[in-house]
């Protein structure tokens, strides 16, 4: 039902009416029009993100698991984690990168078929988080592999990683 909703908005100016139960902002809607439209365009309904964790506490992963709930449910814009780098178009990376971890990260990077897109979610992704400085991390991803968008939250809402990778989907249609 609410895929038919959406469809019937793409390219009309309209008030929603969602399910009773169902209850959504008009931001939160404009975001999840504009994810379809740049989706569509860039990665032909097949946007293929396979999510690392390089030593993290495990909270930005459940919030990227919360993205695949019913509330986000964001597979039905063609977005979807696999299980292999190589079936994968863009690297999500959540922790700080351990020093244990930090090979296994390059591996898998090298592993993902060009273009690679890589993507830092959470504070210590990007720049090591509350385990900055220590010696048993890189620091972030950046110290690691090229960065192409950052997340920034302790752990970062499924709101704000879906607006993450609109970010970034809306700066690959700007180099094309």
């Amino acid at each position: 039902m609410i895929k038919e909703i959406l469809r019937n908005l793409i390219g009309k100016k309209q008030v929603i009416h969602f399910p009773e139960g169902f209850s959504t902002s008009p931001e939160h809607t404009a975001l999840i029009l504009d994810l379809q439209r740049k989706v569509d365009a860039v990665f032909g309904r097949s946007l293929r993100i396979r999510q690392v964790d390089a030593g993290s506490c495990n909270a930005c992963e459940w919030e990227c698991t919360a993205l695949t709930n019913p509330v986000y449910d964001i597979q039905r814009f063609g977005i979807d984690f696999v299980a292999s780098p190589r079936h994968a178009d863009a690297l999500l990376v959540t922790g700080p990168v351990s020093r244990q971890m930090e090979r296994a990260l390059r591996k898998t990077y090298l592993a993902t078929p060009e273009p690679r897109l890589v993507i830092a979610c959470g504070d210590c992704a990007v720049n090591g988080g509350i385990y900055r400085g220590s010696y048993a991390v890189a620091d972030g991803v950046a110290n690691v592999m090229p960065v192409d968008c950052s997340i920034p939250g302790c752990p970062p809402s499924p709101a704000v990683i879906a607006a993450g990778i609109l970010r970034l989907l809306e700066k690959l249609t700007r180099r094309e």
